[in-house]
């Protein structure tokens, strides 16, 4: 494991680094992990977990921090969905470059908010060979844009202190803007290789509603994986693990981990 850097726009975006036993002697299939609204790289350990689980099968992974996000540069109300495309597009350009990587075969995993950038990424970011989606928090350019989030005012709320306190970063209106204009399906469906979206049926900040839709609009290269009593966060042990380990065999068949 090693701490990498990356440069974007004037801003340094940390990063974790899992390689595998024997990374030196060959280029590796590598999987660039995109965290959710307002977490960090680590998502709540869940994403070092799952870099651990690619690492054993001979898998590179990168885990960084969003600008405004844990360790990385920029403050949290500068923060807007288009720089965070921006930036994984920038990472995902960054990482090819890396000796140990072999650049045809990156892939996404996202996480909530980092479900849907990952899912615009693939679509935009040429030659992603597969994008696993967890939780992907589609739903969020539509509250948004019904102008309350956690059934409070947005407007009102900006117009008396200048920006939303969402769980104690200070969301600005440029945010709201953005994400309320945001085409999650329309900027997502253009992307024809494999996507698995894992989702439990008990998540009540990310409605399975809004993860079915994305089926509706792929070319028949998506699947949905539904777990039964999951939550948003897969906050029990079975659960969690379900998660992993249907990311792990994923991964494992598109990635072609063995070459």
């Amino acid at each position: 494991m090693i701490h990498h850097d990356f440069q974007h726009q004037g801003l340094t975006l940390r990063s974790t680094v899992h390689l595998p036993e024997g990374h030196a002697t060959a280029r590796r299939p590598t999987v660039v992990f995109v965290h959710g609204f307002s977490n960090n790289r680590m998502e709540n350990r869940s994403f070092v977990l799952m870099a651990r689980l690619l690492e054993s099968i001979g898998v590179v992974s990168v885990r960084f921090d969003l600008s405004g996000h844990g360790e990385s540069d920029g403050d949290f109300f500068d923060v807007t969905i288009t720089n965070e495309i921006a930036e994984t597009r920038s990472v995902v350009q960054a990482v090819r470059t890396f000796d140990f990587a072999d650049p045809e075969r990156v892939a996404l995993v996202g996480m909530s908010m980092g479900g849907v950038v990952a899912g615009i990424v693939a679509a935009e970011e040429p030659g992603i060979r597969a994008a696993c989606l967890w939780s992907p928090a589609a739903v969020a350019p539509f509250e948004v844009g019904s102008g309350y989030l956690k059934g409070r005012d947005l407007a009102a709320e900006i117009r008396e202190k200048g920006y939303f306190d969402a769980d104690s970063h200070r969301m600005s209106p440029a945010l709201v803007d953005d994400l309320a204009g945001l085409d999650v399906y329309g900027r997502s469906c253009g992307y024809a290789g494999p996507v698995r979206i894992i989702h439990g049926d008990q998540d009540d900040i990310a409605p399975i509603a809004y993860a079915r839709r994305y089926l509706d609009h792929y070319g028949g290269n998506a699947e949905l994986e539904v777990v039964l009593g999951a939550d948003h966060g897969w906050s029990t042990v079975p659960h969690r693990t379900r998660l992993h380990q249907s990311t792990l065999r994923f991964l494992a068949e598109h990635l072609d981990p063995s070459v």
